[in-house]
């Protein structure tokens, strides 16, 4: 995002009875959902009443997520197979939607691979991790695009991304001046992905000046970020809110355990940015959680 150094900060977010604007016929889609912020986002969105769907490309540990939640009196949760990294997968899934459900409400893009400890930097994995973390929500994005709701409510994605994909992280100032622009492209988008691939296949990706931790992760959420952007200013007034989420570090298998606070803690934050109320949810901002329980955004 950090296009524009305007910022704004605000206490987490309430889900008050007065401000609530959802009901059981809500429908939330978050995937990578059979473990750690995704299995805690369905839980906590389903506590509140709306109808969620776990997504995971394992189907043995999907189905057994939603067992758990079932035992804990939870039955408005739902699972479907999906693997973010597949078209194939993508187009099965977005069929097996469109015959149980009438229309989409919430979309939450949670899932991600890291291929890295917390000290390594390899970009041995670089291609899995574009096609997952940046490619996977940007396909299943555009092919539910057609089936959100329109209504008075507005309708919302949000990204689960990271503080590592800021502008701020990039050492190159051309590459930087192009994902800054306010005329971004998807194609721009996807041509920096290219040079980035196309600098790991030739070993000299070290010295281009891309972030310097967890570099084919950054550059994912870094595409990720102005994805969101490009598509919230293409859906601007049209009922669509798209906003990125950095919930932190936090203790999930990603960090091996390791972090400031729960999976738990950081679904509870998203479920609170992706239910705010019509007339208060922004669109086109990366979120990111800061100090004091505080959420901070960028435009």
């Amino acid at each position: 995002m950090d296009s524009n150094e305007a910022e704004l900060s605000f206490l987490s977010p309430s889900l008050s009875p007065t401000s609530r604007w959802w009901s059981e016929d809500t429908v939330a889609i978050v995937t990578g959902a059979n473990k750690g912020i995704g299995f805690a986002l369905v839980k906590r969105m389903a506590e509140l009443g709306v109808t969620v769907i776990l997504t995971a490309r394992d189907i043995e540990r999907g189905c057994k997520a939603v067992e758990a939640l079932r035992a804990q009196g939870l039955y408005n949760v739902a699972f479907s197979c999906l693997d973010v990294s597949d078209p194939s997968s993508i187009r099965a899934f977005t069929s097996w939607f469109s015959k149980r459900y009438a229309a989409l409400d919430i979309l939450v893009n949670n899932a991600a691979v890291s291929f890295n400890d917390l000290n390594e930097n390899s970009v041995e994995h670089a291609e899995t991790v574009m096609k997952t973390n940046f490619y996977g929500p940007k396909l299943l994005t555009e092919a539910l695009l057609p089936m959100f709701r329109s209504s008075s409510s507005v309708s919302r994605i949000l990204n689960v991304s990271s503080r590592l994909g800021s502008l701020n992280q990039l050492r190159n100032p051309s590459i930087k001046q192009v994902m800054k622009s306010e005329r971004l492209s998807e194609e721009e988008i996807e041509g920096v992905v290219n040079l980035f691939l196309g600098d790991v296949k030739s070993d000299t990706w070290k010295s281009k000046g891309w972030p310097k931790l967890w570099t084919d992760y950054a550059v994912s959420k870094l595409a990720l970020n102005a994805y969101t952007r490009v598509l919230a200013k293409r859906y601007e007034g049209r009922g669509l809110s798209v906003n990125s989420f950095c919930p932190g570090f936090t203790q999930t298998s990603m960090t091996h355990c390791k972090g400031d606070h729960t999976a738990d803690d950081a679904a509870g934050m998203a479920a609170r940015l992706a239910l705010l109320p019509s007339h208060q949810i922004p669109s086109g901002k990366f979120f990111f959680w800061g100090s004091s329980n505080a959420i901070s955004s960028k435009l």
